[in-house]
């Protein structure tokens, strides 16, 4: 099983040296944060990441979560890794102090959540979500229900789910049938079957919260009938201690390709008690604040199993000896040479590490993003905001296909051995490949940027992104860097302007050509910017790295955009053309 260490350097260097952390905090009033103190807080995430949950992550994948006598049994070591975890504040990075949080800014707390992704991603989901729910209820809750449950949630004693999905209604949330009744004590009976419910049931805390969508009965039709409810696994007791048992059940934990340590749960709830959350009939709204911040959080998966898949190769390249190089013998006094000699090898090690640093970069981006929609005033917040929602879909997709894409170049450079289980890397490909599925396919998540974000928007959010962007070019020294930075900006603003005008059919068929363009482009500007940074910094290998990566990501992985942007700008023609018995082969 590869070995993961964190990779501090780069992080460190994204946050001082390309963001300007320090500068960022003072702006937003948080004097309290330093570069000293970062810095601690990432150490101490490292080690925690390292020692205590990668450890955990293949006996995790060999046990699997278990279904015994109607509870869940997570494998040996994830529960006390996790006592761990909220003994040590982790939790709470990004809970309000008013509820026991720490208020700590998300370019604190996210880079340890990739960490944790790189570590152990199936250890990682259950606090994942949490997090997310922390938020909804943070934002959307009355006093009442936050006096109860918020300071429980943020400190981890209690933890928290997302109950969406029925066998009926994925995306099409619509077709949800999942009914709420009101009782005379405010209350409400929640009767209906969720699956695909991640953590729905676990042994690590005393007391699980759902967070349902439900219909009121005299709710209106569709997504505008659906409320949302917190429905708890034990019914607190006025003191808070834990109550009686609520009548939600486990009906089965499926069996996944991966992930396999996270129990994913069919949940029933046979008139169990529930508490309105936010408004009535206004559920979906309070329930994509918790969706867009998973949304977000699926992408450091992604981000973390590309990491984690680029150690393991990089590791076994540098191990494994075949052949002579083609340049010439490399290591006197061996057989043969390492295979990261092969210029092939390279090349996949290559791309593995410049997708890993930009991605990283761009999500510490929309983290610092993040802090400004906390923390600034209101004229930021707004912009904040709206780089937030044109960049979510693009994390998300993006980045989880990228973890598929290089867990895969993981498995080539071992060859035969990353087929086999004991080396670990086919589990990243098993572990990665539903990180494109939950939380909205990337299918949808390409459709939601291209209609919703772009189509739909009166150019508010591309605008913003654009100027975003713009400011980091803004920041380059070398000429002809910021000059072909500034190239890739311009023409993919001008094209996205240009996707505004296509009819609905050739936008939907263009969806995912424009995520894909979009991520390629904003990652090449990402880049340029990165490297010019870099001749700034005292440390070498930083500086002629970030330069050479930059290099080979502008012409090896940059001109994928140009597929995309052929494709995203022509007619739907071809793809509408066949019938349905045109699919047949009969």
């Amino acid at each position: 099983m590869p070995q993961y260490t964190a990779p501090l350097n780069d992080m460190q260097f994204v946050l001082h040296e390309w963001l300007h952390l320090c500068d960022h905090y003072q702006v937003l009033g948080l004097q309290d944060f330093d570069q000293e103190l970062v810095n601690e807080i990432l150490t101490q995430g490292a080690k925690f990441a390292e020692e205590t949950i990668a450890p955990l992550n293949r006996e995790g994948d060999e046990q699997g979560a278990k279904l015994i006598n109607g509870n869940v049994v997570t494998p040996d070591g994830f529960a006390v890794a996790y006592k761990e975890y909220i003994a040590n504040g982790w939790n709470a990075m990004l809970g309000t102090a008013d509820y026991e949080g720490q208020d700590l800014p998300n370019t604190m707390a996210v880079p340890i959540h990739e960490m944790l992704d790189s570590a152990n991603v199936s250890w990682r989901l259950t606090g994942m979500l949490n997090e997310s729910a922390i938020l909804a209820v943070t934002k959307h809750a009355s006093e009442s229900l936050k006096q109860t449950y918020l300071a429980k949630l943020i400190c981890g004693e209690w933890a928290g789910t997302m109950c969406l999905t029925e066998p009926q209604a994925g995306t099409d949330l619509s077709l949800l049938s999942t009914k709420a009744l009101p009782n005379n004590d405010g209350s409400y009976n929640i009767t209906g079957s969720k699956i695909f419910i991640s953590s729905g049931d676990q042994d690590w805390t005393d007391n699980i919260l759902h967070l349902v969508l439900a219909r009121l009965p005299d709710a209106p039709a569709g997504v505008k009938g659906i409320s949302l409810f917190l429905a708890p696994k034990f019914l607190p007791k006025d003191d808070g201690s834990l109550g009686d048992r609520n009548s939600v059940t486990v009906g089965s934990i499926e069996k996944k390709m991966g992930l396999k340590g996270s129990p994913t749960c069919v949940m029933n709830f046979d008139k169990a008690t529930g508490f309105l959350v936010g408004e009535a009939n206004n559920g979906l709204a309070c329930m994509f604040t918790m969706m867009n911040d998973a949304r977000f959080q699926v992408g450091l998966q992604g981000l973390g199993i590309v990491e984690a898949s680029y150690q393991g190769a990089l590791a076994y390249a540098r191990e494994r000896l075949q052949s002579r190089a083609p340049q010439g013998v490399q290591e006197q006094g061996k057989k043969a040479d390492s295979i990261i000699h092969q210029p092939d090898v390279r090349k996949m090690l290559l791309t593995q590490k410049s997708i890993a640093e930009g991605c990283r970069a761009l999500a510490l981006l929309y983290a610092q993003q993040m802090d400004i929609e906390r923390f600034a005033d209101d004229s930021k917040q707004q912009k904040a905001k709206n780089v937030i929602s044109f960049l979510t879909p693009i994390v998300k997709g993006f980045m989880t296909d990228m973890a598929t894409e290089m867990s895969n170049l993981g498995i080539q450079v071992y060859g035969g051995h990353g087929y086999i289980r004991e080396w670990g890397m086919e589990q990243l490909v098993r572990d990665a490949r539903i990180t494109q599925l939950y939380e909205g396919t990337n299918g949808i998540q390409a459709l939601d940027l291209i209609s919703r974000k772009l189509a739909r928007d009166k150019n508010n959010m591309l605008q913003d992104t654009y100027e975003l962007f713009s400011s980091k070019i803004s920041q380059m020294t070398n000429l002809s860097d910021k000059e072909r930075a500034t190239e890739i900006l311009t023409e993919w603003h001008s094209t996205a302007i240009e996707i505004k005008q296509l009819n609905t059919v050739d936008i939907a068929a263009s969806a995912y050509d424009f995520m894909n363009y979009s991520a390629y482009s904003l990652l090449g500007v990402i880049w340029l910017s990165m490297a010019d940074m870099a001749q700034k910094s005292s440390n070498e290998s930083v500086k002629s790295g970030k330069a050479n990566t930059c290099a080979f990501y502008l012409k090896r992985i940059l001109p994928r955009k140009e597929l995309y942007k052929t494709n995203l700008l022509d007619s739907a023609k071809d793809i509408m053309a066949l019938t349905d018995k045109e699919f047949d082969y009969l």
